[in-house]
This record gives structure tokens, sequence and C-alpha cells, in this order.
């Protein structure tokens, strides 16, 4: 450990100013109104999950509109598990430390909604069907019964100009094949990578859909 290292409370809390009251007063227990309009429109959010000796996890997530539906009169949410890697390090984590939060965005918004609580697996036909409009039956729903609502402001979307096309780099179309490599010490040649990975992702993405 550095000298620097902060290792207390106190030690962190004398670095910042104590939030405002509006600041406080952002805090919910409930969605409704505005903010389930808000939800209904998500198309992509992250799940934040820890298993059982801390090790934390953030999955993103993306459907249709209305893929995060609220339940109990505003009190819960749910989400569908739509086709991934089959690692389900989300799952497993939920089942072993049953606790998640989920940063809820909506496309060109620069404010997002963080929802936190303890959270459950189902299987519950009835719940499962709630998507059988838009996808095909998920195998599993992760349900979060909210003990907080939380609106996040705009500046750290507008400080990375998130939304701005003119801002965005220029990023080839094999980086993130190249990114797999140096992590897994695959050789596999990019140009071949990128053309499995978006044949995986049509056939994926084809099968979730309602037929």
């Amino acid at each position: 450990m550095s000298r620097h290292d902060i290792t207390t409370q106190e030690q962190l809390r004398s670095l910042y100013r104590q939030p405002t009251q509006r600041v406080v007063e952002k805090k919910g227990t409930t969605i409704d109104g505005a903010t389930a309009r808000f939800v209904a429109d998500s198309t992509f959010l992250c799940l934040a999950t820890s298993s059982d000796d801390g090790g934390c996890d953030v999955s993103p997530r993306g459907g249709p509109a209305g893929q995060l539906k609220v339940l109990n009169d505003g009190r819960a949410v749910a989400l569908p598990d739509l086709s991934g890697n089959n690692l389900i390090d989300s799952l497993t984590n939920i089942v072993a430390n049953p606790y998640a939060g989920l940063l809820v965005l909506v496309p060109g918004s620069d404010e997002t909604l963080r929802i936190d609580g303890p959270a459950r697996l189902t299987t519950d036909p009835d719940l499962l069907g709630l998507w059988a409009d838009e996808l095909r039956t998920p195998k599993v729903a992760v349900v979060i019964d909210i003990d907080s609502v939380f609106m996040h402001c705009a500046k750290a979307f507008r400080r990375g100009s998130v939304w701005d096309p003119d801002s965005w780099p220029a990023v080839s179309e094999t980086a993130a094949c190249e990114m797999f490599n140096d992590i897994s010490g695959s050789d596999m040649p990019p140009v071949e990578m990128r053309r499995y990975l978006e044949v995986s992702y049509a056939e994926d993405l084809e099968a979730e859909l309602v037929r």
C-alpha cells in the first residue's frame, strides 16, 4: 500500500463537500410517472453484480425498448437474460450474492437512471411471458426489488461526448478482434475472427426474435 492510499471513511469524506439536499432527495424507492416512461424507452443498460467473495462484474444488456419491465406497482423491475457467451457470470453472482445494480440508458439522453436492490433469478412462466410479443421466451429473468432509484446527472456523458459523433475516434473493424487476441493469446487472424463474430451475432440475434 502507498502512503497516499485512502483507508478510512473519514479520509475519503474529508476530500469532498457534503452533497446538497437536492442531491440527497434524488433517491427514491419506486418507479412511476416519468421514471417509468424513461425505463420503457431504454434499449441498453449495464447490470452490476458481485460474487460471494466480493469480486465484481458489470455486464452490458441490450434489447428492444421495454426490455426492462416494471413490476409490483413500481417496486421491482425484471430483465430477460438474452443470448450471451454462456459464462453466465452475472447469474452465478446473483445466486451467490443476491443483490444487483442497474444503470439504465436511453439513446441520446445524457441523464441515466440507477436502480439498486436485492436480486433473484426466476423461471416463472407468467413473468417470462412478459416479453412474448418482442422476443422468444428467455430461459431466466433477473428480478430486482428496488431499494433505491437514483437519477444520475448529465456531466459524465457530456464530459465524454458520448452521443456526439464528431468526437468519436476512428475504430477499425478488427480493433475488438485484436483486443481479444491481446487478452487471450489467440493467434486467429483478426479479419477471420471478424467474419466469425458477425455470423455469430446475426444467428444469435435472429434466434431471439418472435416467430
